[in-house]
């Protein structure tokens, strides 16, 4: 009586994480595509004869239109089905990835971000509520989400390893060059993997304003920022508090302000956006770091962060044992500490530093913290979702990764640069201690507001 249950579950099991792994694989791809641009910049800037500031939007550009529009990738995954969305968002990520390398000038370069971002706004989401969903077990989720985020960070590492060998040894261009085929073939076999998506029969109108002051809001904070202007950073508070009246009006919101009243995943929203902004800001400040003051080349750079990407799967695959034990509050709290203790060491950095000695100790809390906190943080988020709202709170929880990690960015590394002297690094020292200022604040916020969820589950 049981042998026919057991046989279909293996081919069911398999199917799922084969599954898991084509959703992986656009994701790394999603993520290899923040870091890629960094070391080609020169190279881009040299072709098109562009100036510095301009040179910045090709990597804010893409960080902060994805990020500002996840939300609405959310809302319509719930509203139109995950894997039509997925796929939608696959094929609109491999042709904007063509166009910017094929890009004759910055304007269009800069254009094939922005579509870029609304391609992973798309798929991120889709991708995020399908493990969710696929995976319902709370301890087989963690251990999905792990696999996919390790997969992520990957690519983040990776980005700064391809970066520098595709630019020296062929073009610039073939960093974007190289998701074509990799999205063409996930395009190809994701329909024959993933769940197809029942009838949808909702007629809700989608919040078409609350995206568009979702999205242009943190654009003119990061314009405002980087290019000293207040009245870009005015407007921009303005377009975000008109982003909050928007959804507390609208009869269809992008996502409904009741959403927050979730204490879990409120909480674990709001500690992301600071900690994604202090990892964000860590990773490109220690790439400049590596180059401009140690001296190490590009590629040199690149393989220095190989401890980074090793001590980040070290703790990725061991955070689903320790949110079993003592649960998503107190492993987040946990990768919070050991991020604040990276980032204390890093803002000791020398004006000539050593790599093994300054760089590397620090480099690896922050590594290991990221794991062990965007991991819980990332289950904490998706804490009592349903097949109503899978895709609401992933596009929330990616988008407040996105958002925050791109105006940290900004916002620290302006602090870097402007304390910055020709060889030394007193701007490196100020914003990583700024940096460990919000990681303090997380993480208090987290002890104090966080309920314990094994508490919750037991009422």
């Amino acid at each position: 009586m049981n042998a026919l249950p057991k046989a279909s579950a293996r081919p069911l099991a398999d199917r799922r994480i084969v599954a898991l792994a084509l959703l992986s694989l656009l994701q790394f791809l999603i993520a290899l595509d923040v870091t890629v641009v960094h070391v080609a910049l020169p190279s881009i800037g040299a072709q098109f004869d562009a100036p510095t500031g301009s040179l910045s939007w090709v990597v804010t550009g893409y960080t902060l239109v994805g990020g500002g529009l996840l939300l609405l990738g959310g809302r319509v995954t719930d509203l139109l089905g995950r894997r039509r969305m997925f796929l939608c968002g696959a094929a609109l990520f491999a042709v904007a990835s063509l166009a910017a390398g094929l890009a004759p000038d910055l304007p269009v370069l800069i254009g094939a971000r922005f579509a870029q971002g609304a391609g992973e706004a798309m798929a991120s989401p889709a991708a995020m509520s399908l493990i969710a969903l696929l995976f319902p077990d709370p301890v087989e989720r963690a251990r999905a989400l792990g696999v996919w985020g390790a997969i992520s960070a990957g690519g983040l590492v990776a980005g700064v390893l391809l970066s520098g060998v595709l630019t020296e040894l062929l073009h610039w261009r073939w960093i974007f060059g190289i998701n074509v085929p990799l999205a063409i073939a996930v395009l190809l076999i994701a329909p024959r993997l993933l769940p197809a998506d029942g009838p949808r029969v909702r007629t809700e109108r989608l919040d078409l304003p609350g995206a568009a002051l979702l999205t242009a809001g943190p654009l003119s904070l990061v314009y405002g920022v980087v290019e000293s202007a207040p009245a870009a950073v005015v407007a921009g508070v303005l377009l975000l508090a008109g982003f909050v009246a928007v959804e507390a009006r609208t009869r269809h919101p992008l996502v409904p302000l009741a959403f927050f009243t979730h204490r879990i995943r409120a909480v674990a929203n709001a500690v992301t956006v600071l900690l994604s902004a202090a990892l964000s800001t860590a990773f490109f400040l220690l790439t400049l770091y590596l180059q401009n003051v140690i001296g190490l080349g590009p590629l040199q750079a690149g393989l220095a962060f190989l401890p980074f990407c090793a001590a980040l799967f070290l703790a990725i695959a061991g955070t689903p044992r320790l949110i079993g034990a003592i649960g998503l509050k107190y492993t987040a709290l946990v990768g919070l500490v050991v991020t604040g203790a990276g980032l204390a060491w890093l803002a000791r950095l020398p004006d000539q530093g050593a790599y093994a000695a300054d760089v590397l100790p620090g480099m690896i809390g922050v590594a290991a913290g990221m794991g062990v906190g965007l991991l819980a943080l990332q289950n904490a988020a998706l804490h009592g979702v349903t097949e109503d709202d899978a895709g609401t709170a992933s596009g929330v929880q990616r988008s407040v990764d996105q958002l925050g990690g791109a105006l940290g960015l900004a916002v620290l590394v302006g602090t870097a640069v402007a304390g910055a002297d020709a060889a030394g690094a007193e701007g490196f020292r100020t914003a990583f201690l700024y940096a460990l200022v919000g990681i303090g604040a997380a993480a208090l916020a987290l002890f104090l507001a966080a309920p314990d969820e094994r508490v919750e589950e037991g009422k």
